[in-house]
């Protein structure tokens, strides 16, 4: 009786135990910056393909949702094809509208200045006047950086100039172009692109492929800036410690290579760390963490296929010497400008990084830990709108769609 008693009591206590380890199995994980909501992942329709993700979370990471009460305001709207809301130093916001000039706004969206006096635009396909950075010095000497699709022989590229911004007289000053992103081609798609200052005051420059099969391959030569993240001098020259400074055949401009059309990049502000937003084809839209003379695989490797439903080359996702994505999307959300919310107002933003998605028509939220992606939410869904860029300015997001509508979200 008392060998069957321990019996009996052991097989209760191991029944105890398991369900014990049931239910800790089904409890959601305990999420970074607070926020503990475990949903399903965001994306519901089927992939383009049945290429697998190189390591768990790389895609469909599980869904998350802002506890903090928050508001989304329309502080302007119909400015046009715009393609940049980026906040200046004193606090307003500079839009730069794609038939060739800009925007001052104030930063509860009141129209203040427009600004004109910039070199002619190849305003077509999706050139234009596009991205627009500030001098690390522009409180003292007001001098601003713009890229733009420039029409040149056989074509047009992606040119970067730099001038002194005129308020007064609403125009800009000093005008000279310190970078063009050579060869030329006949196309007027893909040109990028985003500029954005490191902290030693050099200026990163993201470059697209320019789309037509007989440039995309250039987006692995180091002789052609197609493709291509550069750094330069705020005078358009090599940036020093450049990673193909010294390298026979390289343009010492490049940074990183291998990319498609790389429409969003900013700066971690808790890291230092450059991160980039691409445009796949039908899927593969990508998230990267840029790092100094890495290859990002395209067109050789790419979880996207082909608009014709085919294989991109040989149809391979991993190639040893090429970086992975840190996240992507198939299918597309079409990601344009990025930002990291660097305030405290809604804490669960802090440090995550925010996607303005055109053919998504939504705001993406990507929660980061360990520079992986651990959860994503979509927000503004309910405006049906492209979105073309978003910005982070006092505790507050800046979001504006392609038509130039501008939303301001903010903690209630």
């Amino acid at each position: 009786m008392k060998a069957k008693s321990i019996f009996f009591f052991l097989v209760t206590l191991m029944g105890v135990y398991l369900v014990s380890c049931a239910n800790n199995q089904a409890k959601p994980r305990a999420k970074n910056n607070s926020d503990t909501s475990h949903l399903p992942p965001v994306e519901t329709k089927s992939p383009n393909s049945d290429y697998k993700p190189a390591f768990a979370g790389q895609t469909r990471i599980e869904g998350v949702k802002t506890t903090t009460p928050y508001n989304v305001e329309k502080i302007a709207d119909g400015i046009g094809p715009v393609f940049g809301i980026v906040p200046m130093p004193d606090g307003r916001l500079m839009v730069t509208v794609k038939s060739g000039f800009m925007e001052i706004h104030d930063a509860n969206g009141k129209l203040v200045k427009k600004i004109t006096g910039f070199p002619g635009v190849l305003f077509e396909g999706q050139g234009g006047l596009l991205d627009v950075a500030f001098d690390p010095n522009f409180g003292s000497n007001k001098m601003i950086y713009w890229s733009y699709a420039e029409k040149v022989e056989p074509g047009s590229l992606t040119a970067v100039a730099k001038g002194k911004l005129n308020e007064d007289a609403g125009k800009v000053d000093n005008v000279s172009v310190i970078f063009r992103a050579t060869p030329a081609t006949n196309s007027t798609l893909q040109y990028g692109s985003r500029l954005v200052f490191d902290k030693d005051g050099n200026l990163f420059v993201s470059v697209g492929e320019k789309s037509i099969t007989s440039a995309r391959v250039q987006a692995q030569q180091l002789d052609s800036y197609l493709g291509k993240i550069v750094k330069i001098t705020t005078d358009g020259k090599p940036a020093p410690g450049n990673p193909f400074i010294n390298q026979a055949g390289a343009k010492p401009e490049i940074y990183s290579y291998g990319h498609r059309n790389p429409d969003g990049l900013d700066i971690n502000p808790a890291t230092g760390e450059l991160w980039e937003a691409e445009f796949g084809p039908r899927g593969g839209d990508e998230i990267n963490l840029i790092h100094a003379g890495k290859n990002y695989g395209w067109p050789v490797i790419t979880y996207g296929i082909e608009y014709s439903g085919d294989k991109v080359g040989a149809g391979i996702q991993q190639k040893e010497g090429m970086e992975q994505p840190v996240y992507y999307w198939d299918p597309v959300i079409s990601p344009c400008g990025i930002c990291f919310y660097n305030g405290n107002a809604i804490p669960e933003w802090k440090n995550n990084l925010f996607v303005a998605a055109l053919s998504g028509k939504h705001v993406d939220r990507l929660v980061l830990k360990d520079n992986k992606v651990v959860g994503e939410e979509r927000l503004l869904t309910d405006k049906d709108q492209r979105f073309r860029d978003v910005a982070y300015m006092n505790n507050m997001l800046y979001a504006i769609t392609d038509g130039g509508d501008i939303y301001r979200i903010s903690k209630k």
